[in-house]
Order: structure tokens, then sequence, then C-alpha cells
């Protein structure tokens, strides 16, 4: 037996910032013993609830299941130990996999190495048996395996999700640095918005705040567009308990009024790619999306206001930030009566001059910057 098999642990991979809400979450789909670690949590899980996590989770990245442990001193140990798996309970030489490993304060210190060894030994595991091997495939493996390595215990774990979570199958345009969808669940969960008043975005870019708040309204499970899961390949995978729990989950998305989610942007390539990826999923164009310049909206009242602003990356030779921040604040002061405001900053400095007062601020770190997450109640 594999270790998850024995022990029905399995580790989520997370980002450090939102821990405390996907902690919840895995708590909202039964969930036990969860316990958080850098960069993610372990949790226990039957079958039922490992399905459902990855199918419905809207914050979590991956979740890994450990196949074995061992210490790990040298690269011919790593080899050596990673030959004694059986291989062919995962995949066969007519599929594809990939490695991906990370190394810390441990005698292989470095991780491309680590991956090859483990590479290695999966593919002279078949090639000793069989006189064939499985090829890698980098972008869109059948099997993607994790290794991990900190003080000198290894880690091998199948990736359940199959890769990245993170990649809901609804963005087929982007504009330049767009938000990461497991961020915007997570604006959209910190913001506490259920769907009951109207949101607002109005710096909506590729539409992926609007996206992930359509999906949470309605109850979507959010990889319902994915076509594979890595459990699929888990010796012990039960696919009519997967079937039950998909048709279980389609059967609780629920019709949100057309006036409850809009969206506009002053790019018309924006406004265009927004449309595109909302259309996606949402199919009774509930999403009411346009061009229009923020300055320009009349006024944005009694509502809830989710935006992630313009900063370096996608103002390209535009500079003068400090002045565009603080018309946007005076925007907000003037024209947003009785709404409340949840805006990222994706660069702090800029929240000074708002010139606002938060009523709070969360740290939201992504794509290497150091961001906040800052409400504000407009009066």
């Amino acid at each position: 037996m594999y270790n998850y098999q024995k022990t029905k642990r399995y580790f989520a991979q997370v980002a450090d910032d939102i821990k405390d809400i996907a902690e919840k979450e895995l708590h909202s789909m039964e969930a036990l013993e969860t316990f958080p670690a850098y960069r993610g949590i372990y949790f226990t899980a039957d079958p039922q609830v490992l399905y459902s996590v990855n199918y419905h989770s809207r914050l979590i990245n991956r979740v890994l299941a450990p196949l074995i442990s061992f210490n790990c001193h040298s690269d011919q140990l790593l080899y050596k130990k990673s030959l004694q798996v059986h291989w062919e309970d995962f995949l066969d030489t007519s599929q594809t996999f990939a490695v991906f490993a990370t190394v810390s304060n441990s005698s292989i210190n470095h991780s491309k190495f680590a991956a090859l060894r483990l590479k290695d030994a999966v593919v002279d595991y078949f090639r000793e048996r069989t006189g064939n091997r499985p090829s890698i495939d980098t972008i869109n493996p059948d099997v993607w395996l994790n290794l991990y390595i900190e003080s000198n215990k290894a880690t091998i774990s199948l990736d359940t999700s199959g890769g990245s979570l993170h990649r809901r199958g609804y963005r087929k345009e982007t504009v330049q640095a767009p938000m990461i969808e497991t961020l915007a669940a997570a604006i959209i969960n910190y913001s506490g918005w259920d769907g009951s008043i109207p949101l607002y975005d109005p710096f909506c870019g590729s539409g992926t705040l609007l996206c992930e708040a359509y999906m949470h309204a309605c109850h979507i499970p959010s990889a319902f567009l994915r076509r594979k899961f890595g459990f699929e390949m888990l010796p012990d995978f039960n696919s009519s308990l997967w079937k039950q729990i998909k048709m279980e989950g389609l059967k609780k998305i629920i019709h949100i009024p057309k006036s409850t989610i809009a969206g506009s942007d002053i790019s018309f390539e924006a406004t265009k790619f927004s449309i595109d990826n909302c259309s996606v999923i949402d199919k009774e164009n509930v999403i009411s999306i346009e061009q229009q310049d923020v300055f320009d909206i009349k006024h944005i009242e009694g509502k809830v206001i989710v935006c992630n602003p313009p900063y370096g990356i996608r103002m390209g030779k535009i500079t003068d930030l400090y002045s565009f921040y603080k018309n946007f604040g005076d925007f907000l002061k003037q024209r947003c009566h009785g709404s409340t405001a949840f805006i990222y900053f994706g660069e702090r400095k800029y929240i000074k001059n708002i010139g606002l007062k938060p009523s709070w601020t969360k740290p939201l770190s992504a794509g290497g910057l150091d961001g906040r997450l800052v409400k504000y109640e407009l009066y």
C-alpha cells in the first residue's frame, strides 16, 4: 500500500496568504484533521472528499497524494528508492508523465537534478521490464509526479489534480499581467459577496474577477470544464463515485439575475477578451461588460466594487500612477455612495494616494508582487 492509502493524508498546495480561507473551504467539503504548513495544508480525506476538493476548490492549486517517503542523502539513494515503486500502478508505456521537484536544506541541492533522477528511475523501471518507456510531456502529461526533499527527507507524490487547479478553462484570451484565478477567487471570498446585491468591476481586464464572481454566486464547480484529473490515475480510483460527485455538483448550480454582475474597461481589446472569456461559462449573458473609462462612469451606488486597478506592468508607458490613484479615490468618494469597495493593489505604495480610510487591509501576494487587498466603506 502507498502512504496515502495507509493514512488518508493529502497535501493541498495553496498560497500562504490565503491559507485561512482555504482551510475553511476544506472543512466545508468535509476534509478532516487539517494542519497548515509551508505553502499548503495537510488534511485527511476519503476518496469522495478527495474528488470533491479537486472538483470544487476555488483556492487550492493542487492536491498531492504521497506515495513513499524515505531518508535521502544522495541522488543514488533517490534513484534506488524510486525504482521500488510499482509504477505500472499509475501509468504504462503508452502514456506520458512529468516531474516537478522542490528541494530545501538537503544534500541534493538542485531541484532540476532531483527531478531528473526521479524521471530516470521511472523510465528505467519500464525499460527493464518491457523494453519500452513512457514519454515526458511537461505541458499536459497523463501523470504529474511531485518530489519534495527537505532536510534529506524525500516524499514522492502523485498530483491528484493533474496540473494546477487555477487553470479553470474559461480564459481563452488574456491581457498583459492577468490576475491568477485563485487570487480572484480569494478576493471574492474575502469580500463576503454572495450575489444578493450587484457587483461591479471597473477595471475588468480579461474578466477573471467577473468569472470567479459568477461561478461563486451560481455555485458552479470551479473545475467543471476540466477534462481529466490526476486522481483518475490512482490504482484505487472509483469511477462510479466520481460520476456521482460530478452529477451532484452540477445539480447544485443556481441561476442569478442579469443585473447581478457587470464590469467595464477602458481598453477595447481587454473588453473583447473579457466578453469572450465570460461567455465560456455564462451562457445566459448574465454578466454585462462594456468599454468605458472609469472616470466616465456617472456613479456606482449601492453595489460591491471589486477591482484590480492598473499598476506598472499593465500601464506600460503611463507612469503617473500617483495621480491616477488620487483621481480614483476622488471617484470613489464622490460617485460611489452606499457601495463597498474591495481594491487589490499590486503595488501597495499607492494605497495612501487613494485618500480614503480602509476598513481593513489584507496581504495578498501574487506573481512576485507584495500586494494588498483593501476594503473601503463608501458613505
